[in-house]
């Protein structure tokens, strides 16, 4: 065998051996990408699985010896996947943060509604304007602790916010200590009881009167407790002679009715009653006025309340004014 022949046979060896060889990842930078991608945040996981699912794949389609040109431009591409990601992120984040805190910022409210805090006072409209501008732990935190001493004043849990309406708070008195001279809701429930354990057949009415709390504000409780005696003495007159109408709060008050049919008969002759309201005449800061003070009533046969106590869940709201 010449040299020429076995050079031949070298190169022909060597062309069989580089056909034969797999292709050679850069593993470095495959390890790297996965590791880049798996610290990005994953605001859906789907989302983040299909991302590392790509990247992934790309960063194992460059060859361990591509030209560093070429590596550099692949690299680059890979990099603007991660920018694709971040930007698509951080605007799913941006929309979740913003629903968050409008759900927030509506739950306070009708927290506030219902313990009867006027939303517009000087202490609770902060506390709902606060909520979008939270960002930090710290400022999140700052602001329970804010909130606690509104809702509960001094850290004790029975305690109401200091700007709760006192147009909300129920009597549950038995004596006629209140401003009205009637009976407190605490009767209420005594008779109720009476009736219950008679097994007997009654309506309760709660009688909600508008416009108090703009009364309260501009002629202060005085002339609240001069409507209240004013509606009710109109109530009692219309009802009939054995009813009884109780203090509930001081924008409400209450009737436990007995001697009706059906709850339809009752409807009709209260809208009758309430039909016939007109203008009252109250006394403030030494004058006399006339206004009409508009008159709401919901009915709830007492076969609905498992106990008397139930009572004080009943509400006027969502009625229609009369």
């Amino acid at each position: 065998m010449n040299l020429r022949q076995m050079a031949g046979i070298g190169q022909t060896n060597t062309s069989a051996v580089v056909e034969a060889a797999p292709m050679v990842f850069d593993r470095g930078l495959a390890l790297m990408v996965e590791g880049a991608a798996q610290c990005m945040p994953a605001a859906d996981a789907e989302d983040h699985q299909k991302f590392r699912a790509v990247v992934s794949e790309m960063a194992t389609q460059v060859p361990e010896r591509l030209p560093i040109e070429d590596k550099l431009a692949h690299i680059r591409t890979i990099l603007s996947e991660f920018e694709i990601y971040r930007i698509s992120l951080n605007s799913v984040l941006r929309d979740r943060q913003i629903a968050w805190r409008t759900l927030s910022s509506a739950l306070l409210r009708e927290v506030l509604v219902k313990l009867g805090v006027e939303i517009s006072s000087a202490s609770a409209l902060p506390l709902i304007d606060k909520i979008g501008g939270l960002s930090t732990c710290e400022d999140i935190q700052a602001y329970r602790n804010q909130l606690e001493e509104f809702l509960h004043p001094g850290g004790v849990r029975d305690a109401r916010p200091e700007d709760a309406s006192p147009l909300k708070v129920e009597d549950r008195t038995t004596a006629n200590t209140n401003a009205a001279g009637l009976r407190g809701g605490g009767s209420a429930v005594e008779q109720l009881k009476g009736i219950m354990e008679r097994h007997s057949k009654a309506f309760v009415v709660l009688f909600g009167l508008g416009c108090l709390e703009v009364i309260s504000e501009r002629f202060g409780m005085e002339a609240v407790e001069d409507c209240l005696m004013a509606v009710s003495a109109f109530l009692t007159a219309n009802l009939h002679r054995d009813d009884v109408i109780y203090h509930w709060n001081d924008s409400t008050l209450l009737a436990i009715l007995e001697g009706r049919p059906n709850e339809q008969i009752l409807t009709a002759e209260l809208r009758r009653i309430a039909s016939q309201n007109r203008e009252i005449t109250i006394q403030i800061n030494g004058r006399m006025v006339m206004l009409r003070v508009p008159l709401d009533f919901v009915v709830t046969p007492t076969a609905r309340l498992r106990v008397p106590d139930d009572l004080y869940k009943l509400s006027v709201e969502h009625t229609t004014q009369w």
